[in-house]
């Protein structure tokens, strides 16, 4: 891999401060999606080499929550600076490990470095309340503190981005953290820890637990009571068990889960930036993110025009290596991604749907699959029932508000929504009714630092970003003043 700072790809964990090799010497291998060949064999961490990261994160806390918000500050201000001084290279990590395309990697290290650069300035203001007395001799402040060690467990889809939107505010806060990247896509971890050194974090504030066998180090991070924190990006299967693992200790829990985000298009909305709005919200990452449009839903005054001229933009998008210019469809993650793909689209196809375009693999035993647009669905199909997490744009004809509403929240998901049109009493109807932690409206793009990124129901509960971020790294204490 050609990089200007050969420094940023490395295969060790980081534990108290320094890269380190597995106890017992074990590796496991990283391989590109694209032509799945080797990249690097990194450290294959188990339970013991994570209880030494929680106990040197806890020995950093004593010291770490002392500084001032200022101090953190100033520390996470040059962890961010150093990530984009690096996003060429970052990027190509990424891209290298991924599979997405390189200017989409940048597009992630940009925003994944923005939630650094939010949460360096939040560190200041992690604001406590005077309340009146209850009696004339009483006086009641509350004040905010941090609640200690934070154990990350974070996704492949996003692997950069999801450990700077989890890791920027527990430090900020004043916690200390345990990350366990996705074996799948360990490699952007390894460079964030490499910059963070640089950026001078002390010993033990920030380690990265690398592991081919999560399940042991999941249960580690959730059963030792020293973790006070568990943050967690993924599906709503693996959440599930992590939630109930966590019980045990009562740890607070913060998990953002599985969608089924519908995309709505009323008869009264702009045609090509609906379009545009649909292709963006489905296609991005190879339809692999938890926010992708997953079901979309035309009203029948516009069905025909609206899916003709998405089928046709459609299939003008270029299929390939993301190191490739003009490439916006990478590979998927592996093997058993695209097999569950094949599996949804027979599924619809069997049941009547209509194939417009794609539907297969790009390549015989290749990662790639073409994007796809199905129409004729009905919600007895896999591809309304299910998260897709693929190129695959399922199209429902529905005729009133009403329906459509009752469809779109047919599902335990409610994660991301979004819907296009221009009557704004239907705008404000639809926004409110639709069971959804977050709604993009005439737009398809949800995501930055400056709101609340959560779900509610099954696609899980907190929200990262926005002002509202530390609240989940921060213990409320109630101080009752006596004797005044």
């Amino acid at each position: 891999m050609n990089l200007k700072n050969q420094r940023l790809l490395t295969g060790q964990s980081f534990i108290n401060g320094q890269f380190i090799n597995a106890n017992k010497q074990k590796t496991f291998s990283v391989t590109n999606p694209y032509d799945g060949k080797h990249i690097i064999d990194v450290a294959d961490c188990s339970a013991s080499e994570t209880q030494s990261a929680i106990t040197k994160a806890n020995e950093a806390f004593v010291s770490w929550r002392q500084l001032t918000g200022t101090e953190r500050s100033t520390i996470l201000r040059r962890w961010f600076e150093l990530q984009m001084e690096n996003i060429d290279d970052l990027a190509m990590i990424l891209t290298v490990e991924q599979g997405k395309p390189l200017a989409e990697a940048k597009g992630e290290i940009r925003y994944g470095a923005s939630f650094v650069e939010w949460f360096a300035e939040e560190a200041k203001r992690a604001y406590g309340d005077t309340i009146p007395g209850h009696q004339r001799d009483k006086r009641i402040v509350v004040i905010k503190q941090p609640i200690g060690v934070v154990a990350a467990i974070t996704p492949w889809n996003f692997p950069s981005a999801m450990i700077t939107r989890k890791v920027a505010p527990a430090l900020a806060a004043g916690c200390t953290v345990v990350i366990k990247p996705s074996e799948l896509t360990p490699l952007s971890a390894n460079a964030l820890a490499v910059l963070a050194q640089d950026a001078g974090f002390p010993s033990g504030v920030l380690n990265i637990v690398n592991t081919s066998t999560p399940e042991k180090v999941g249960k580690e991070l959730t059963a030792n009571p020293t973790v006070r924190k568990l943050s967690f990006t993924g599906s709503t299967e693996v959440g599930k068990i992590l939630l109930r693992q966590c019980s045990d200790t009562v740890k607070k829990v913060s998990l953002e889960l599985g969608g089924n985000a519908p995309f709505i298009v009323f008869d009264d909305a702009d045609i090509n930036e609906a379009v545009e709005g649909a292709i963006a919200a489905k296609y991005r990452n190879a339809g692999q993110t938890c926010v992708c449009a997953n079901r979309m839903f035309v009203q029948d005054g516009i069905y025909e025009e609206f899916t003709q001229r998405f089928t046709k933009a459609v299939q003008q998008l270029i299929i390939g290596s993301g190191l490739e210019k003009g490439v916006v469809i990478g590979p998927l993650i592996e093997e058993k991604a695209v097999q569950s793909i094949e599996f949804v689209v027979a599924d619809a196809i069997d049941k009547g749907a209509n194939l417009l375009t794609g539907g297969n693999r790009k390549d015989k035993d290749s990662l790639f699959f073409q994007p796809t647009v199905l129409t004729d669905v009905t919600p007895d199909m896999k591809v309304f029932i299910q998260e897709i997490f693929g190129p695959v744009a399922p199209i429902f004809k529905f005729e009133t508000d009403e329906v459509v509403i009752a469809l779109a929240n047919d599902t335990p998901y409610g994660l991301a929504a979004y819907f296009y049109g221009r009557d704004y009493a239907r705008i404000w109807r639809v926004a409110e009714a639709l069971e959804y932690g977050m709604v993009g409206i005439n737009t398809g793009m949800l995501s930055t630092p400056v709101a609340p990124f959560g779900g509610i129901k099954e696609s899980g509960f907190g929200r990262e970003g926005s002002k509202y971020g530390m609240d989940d790294y921060l213990d409320m204490k109630y101080l009752c003043w006596g004797g005044i």
